[in-house]
């Protein structure tokens, strides 16, 4: 018999006081905690930027999860919303039937994105948006008589998924390894990434460098063999807060409509106000993409949530030449989108998106006090989304080797002494050392301050011993 789970058994509420109580091991039935070296605490409790784990210590959530908690833990009527469509209509098949909270999301998102007459394709997860974008694509251009586009041109750092066809378009050396034979070849080009840009001054020059790697990748392939370039406008865990020059999407822009190129943003990220913007395109005024996927804020993590947003030519496109062929079995799910509305009301009602960039600058002058730390390279970011590069020898830039795997212990040590941080890397070669802060929209300025104070102290703790 399965036994009853009962969370509000385990954890104390707000305004009780803390019981603690005996650690329980995990059980040894969930496989992806085989992480050498790294002990599991057992979360039991979330409100607003903190996460209470089962002995009472209370840990601030700098990394919203995976970057993905934007609203904050414990918010009442997002959890409502999500309880009473459960109640009232918990699925339909997307493809028999519609809901009026996926029509409802629909409109709103349609308000927010930066593409033009915007149609929604609501999804479980970012992997599975990016599956669906560059399924759109090629299916976009097959309607349109050109079947020989079929190839997607990426960035490499990069991130857009742990499935087969998102990590065929994934720049991420640690994550491709062992799948490499089964994926299918990608054309990457360099992303801008003005940390380790070989062009003195890296500037206007590097974005009309990078911008003319992607012409020059589409003339080497055949334009007529293209059918989309995808991009995270700000690149994610794959390099860290990456923010690229001003000119640069602009051309990137330019480079596509000259050759009848898809461009696709991937949002997911840095969509739903983590940028101090709605979406992190936005950043670069009048550029818009012909798809953009978004994910993890937009359900803020209250359950699995992706989304496509595609400019009505392509869907109409698409349509005309016998609907689009796709599917997933959670495709368009009622709960899911109540929940999407749930958390783009309260993102209004709360002005979080304006308070993401207001708390990111502040996020970035406390961070930029960590400089002096001697394995601190560079500090960047935008919004309440910032990473530290982690390296051996500021002057020269030269990373540890991955064997040392000093973002993952700075990410143990942070967590110690009582903050949730986010460590990535293997953007140089397969080395590289990236802590990550991404906390929810709400979190406070002595929070903000809390955070970085521990996360300096870990970074010193790890980086002498």
């Amino acid at each position: 018999m399965i036994p009853s789970y009962r969370p509000t058994t385990l954890l104390p509420q707000k305004g009780q006081p803390v019981r603690r109580r005996v650690k329980i091991p995990p059980v040894p039935g969930v496989f992806y905690r085989q992480r050498p070296g790294w002990t599991f605490p057992r979360a039991v409790r979330g409100e607003g930027a903190f996460v209470w784990d089962e002995t009472g210590r209370r840990l601030i959530d700098a990394a919203g999860g995976a970057i993905v908690v934007g609203i904050g833990h414990g918010v009442r009527e997002v959890a409502d919303a999500i309880g009473d469509q459960a109640r009232q209509l918990a699925y339909v098949h997307g493809t028999e039937l519609t809901s009026e909270p996926v029509e409802q999301l629909a409109a709103a998102l349609a308000t927010r994105v930066p593409v033009d007459d915007a149609r929604l394709y609501l999804v479980a997860g970012g992997s599975e948006a990016t599956e669906t974008a560059i399924k759109l694509a090629r299916q976009y251009h097959v309607a349109r008589g050109e079947r020989g586009r079929h190839k997607v041109i990426a960035r490499w750092p990069s991130f857009h998924g742990s499935s087969i066809g998102a990590l065929a378009v994934s720049g991420r050396p640690s994550l491709r390894a062992d799948f490499d034979p089964m994926l299918p070849v990608t054309p990457f080009i360099p992303a801008p990434y003005p940390y380790r840009c070989r062009l003195p001054g890296c500037g206007a020059r590097c974005s009309l460098e990078c911008a003319e790697a992607l012409d020059a990748k589409i003339r080497e392939e055949g334009p007529d063999t293209v059918a989309a370039f995808i991009a995270e406008p700000v690149i994610g865990a794959s390099a860290g807060a990456v923010v690229p020059p001003p000119e640069y999407y602009g051309l990137v822009r330019e480079t596509c409509d000259r050759h009848g190129v898809l461009f696709i943003a991937d949002e997911v990220m840095t969509g739903m106000g983590r940028t101090g913007r709605w979406f992190g395109l936005e950043h670069w005024p009048g550029v818009r993409p012909d798809i953009l996927t978004t994910g993890k804020g937009l359900t803020s993590g209250y359950v699995p949530g992706g989304a496509v947003m595609a400019g009505g030519r392509i869907v109409e496109t698409v349509n005309a030449g016998g609907g689009f062929h796709h599917g997933f079995t959670y495709s368009h799910h009622p709960v899911v989108a109540a929940a999407g509305l749930a958390v783009m009301r309260y993102l209004e009602r709360h002005d979080l998106v304006a308070r993401a960039a207001v708390m990111g600058e502040h996020l970035m002058v406390r961070l930029r006090g960590l400089a002096d730390l001697p394995a601190v390279g560079d500090v960047r970011g935008i919004g309440l989304m910032a990473a530290v590069e982690i390296v051996r020898d500021p002057a020269s830039r030269e990373p540890y080797p991955a064997s040392a795997r000093m973002a993952q212990k700075i990410q143990a040590e942070a967590l110690k002494r009582g903050a949730i941080v986010y460590a990535s890397g293997g953007q140089v070669n397969g080395a590289g050392d990236l802590i990550m802060l991404g906390p929810p929209l709400v979190i406070e300025r002595e929070q903000v301050d809390e955070a970085v104070q521990i996360l300096g102290d870990a970074i010193a703790a790890v980086t002498r011993a």
